[in-house]
């Protein structure tokens, strides 16, 4: 990675601060330092931040919510420190616009991991596209458009995705007629692979089920796989944005 990559550490945790700036300086990156959502934002506005790592318990606005301010208003990258037993709150952080998570106690050479392969993720979806880029999917009377980040019904009206239905069903859609496990769509929808997740992704299915499908509990679209995962069966065409 870049040694001009700065990452921002939000936890009300000193020793844990002061473990993550000292491990992540010694592998060429910058590190700033914020205990709580104030600090968080003086940082921010000085500078330039590529990543921000961002503990759900702190003083003050929960990480939650700092999550969900900072998500509508920018896209930097954001991966959470939850406590292995708040899946509830992996869950409505994907909601928010969280990238991945790590569970406390943590190595810190996962969550290094974490953040070059968030970083290398974000830097892909950045790059400029290709004129030749599959970007527009069709199905079912349904337009999905990648590179927009829009679904459209029969009659051109948006539908309204949170980022985690959106990252799903894209992934779906891109894969269309293979069978992706859960682990697959984890990753690929930029969640926490290290832990079993899988209700998570059960849930983002149901959601979508609800909003695609004339029979949610009868899918034409997004099939169950047993012991497989989930296969996007409609017959989909794509061409050029």
């Amino acid at each position: 990675m870049n040694s001009t990559l700065h990452i921002l550490i939000v936890d009300d945790d000193a020793q844990i601060r002061s473990l993550l700036k000292d491990f992540f300086q010694r592998r060429g990156f910058r590190v700033s330092l914020a205990s709580d959502g104030q600090g968080m934002e003086t940082v921010l506005s000085e500078g330039k931040t590529d990543l921000v790592v961002l503990d759900i318990m702190l003083p003050g606005k929960s990480g939650l919510e700092l999550c969900q301010e900072l998500r509508q208003r920018s896209k930097i990258p954001i991966i959470m420190l939850t406590a292995v037993s708040d899946t509830g709150d992996r869950i409505v952080g994907l909601e928010m616009g969280a990238d991945d998570y790590v569970s406390k106690p943590f190595d810190p050479r996962e969550l290094l991991a974490r953040v070059r392969a968030v970083l290398r993720r974000h830097n892909d979806r950045d790059a400029p596209a290709s004129s030749e880029t599959i970007s527009v999917y069709r199905f079912g009377g349904w337009t999905l458009d990648v590179d927009r980040r829009r679904l459209l019904d029969s009659d051109g009206v948006r539908v309204e995705l949170t980022r985690s239905e959106f990252n799903l069903l894209a992934a779906l859609v891109e894969a269309s007629g293979r069978v992706l496990s859960r682990e697959q769509l984890i990753e690929r929808c930029g969640g926490d692979t290290s832990q079993s997740f899988d209700r998570s992704i059960d849930i983002l299915i149901s959601r979508l089920r609800r909003k695609l499908e004339d029979d949610p509990k009868s899918p034409s679209m997004i099939e169950t796989v047993r012991g497989g995962g989930y296969q996007f069966v409609a017959e989909t065409t794509q061409g050029a944005g």
